[in-house]
């Protein structure tokens, strides 16, 4: 772990349940937690991407190796049933990140009902059932953290996904809902929302030269942000130090919005 990273005691043996978790910034968040000595599961269908991500963190020489489980999240049944496998092979389950989206771009005109639906159920809706699965037995241990990745782009008006957008911004509804639900049995529910974070993906398929100087114009930090910061305030959030923390959005994309 970079020294200029925080460690946190409360995080060692912590087990944490991360929905795509394969590439990008869920396997940036997959390694800062194992890093940190907690016990991580993660669901995501690239199976290639997973493995690589898990090898990373062997050769890190983490105390506890990653568990996977080829998952597709349009899948409600099999999410169940990884969320119980993680449960049984954790130990129980304290930390939940809701993580897993698709920000394919697209023009209002050429949505269909069945696009609409697939935006939703790709960006949405297993976290929803993610919660449903895995919020049960914190409840009855009295502790728990639930991180849901937002994104900033329904802030910035952005209208290049409207399917994703409208998804993304429904996030802060279930967190604020659940938050409410669940804050008396000391379950905590966040919002994290990144701004343009250069993963992979986005540098292969999106990344311009005129995007990043429209990018770097509206962040008052004119530089990259990278996955592995954005995991800083997961991490903070999953810790006893986030303990006080419920109910909020909380951005990290370089004072873009």
């Amino acid at each position: 772990m970079p020294s200029n990273y925080a460690s946190y005691p409360s995080l060692v043996d912590r087990t944490v349940f991360i929905t795509g978790g394969a590439d990008g910034i869920g396997s940036a968040m997959v390694e800062q937690f194992a890093r940190q000595g907690s016990k991580v599961a993660f669901v995501d269908k690239n199976v290639e991407y997973a493995l690589a991500t898990i090898q990373r963190c062997v050769d890190a020489g983490v105390a506890h190796a990653p568990a996977f489980y080829e998952v597709d999240l349009l899948d409600i049944a099999a999410l169940r049933a990884a969320c119980a496998a993680a449960i049984a092979a954790l130990g129980g389950v304290t930390v939940l990140v809701n993580n897993a989206a698709n920000d394919d771009r697209h023009d209002w005109r050429d949505v269909t009902p069945e696009y609409f639906d697939n935006r939703i159920n790709t960006n949405l809706r297993h976290y929803f059932f993610a919660i449903q699965a895995l919020a049960p037995q914190m409840i009855e241990a009295g502790v728990g953290s639930i991180i849901n990745i937002g994104s900033s782009s329904y802030m910035m008006k952005e209208d290049i996904f409207p399917g994703y957008a409208i998804a993304k911004s429904a996030v802060e509804g279930i967190t604020r809902t659940m938050a409410r639900t669940f804050g008396p049995h000391g379950v905590r529910v966040n919002t994290v929302l990144p701004g343009w974070v250069p993963t992979e993906r986005q540098l292969a398929k999106w990344w311009t030269p005129e995007g990043e100087q429209s990018t770097m114009n509206n962040q008052s930090i004119k530089r990259r942000i990278t996955p592995d910061e954005f995991a800083q305030m997961v991490l903070f959030l999953a810790a006893d130090d986030g303990a006080a923390c419920t109910a909020q959005q909380f951005l990290v994309d370089g004072g873009r919005r």
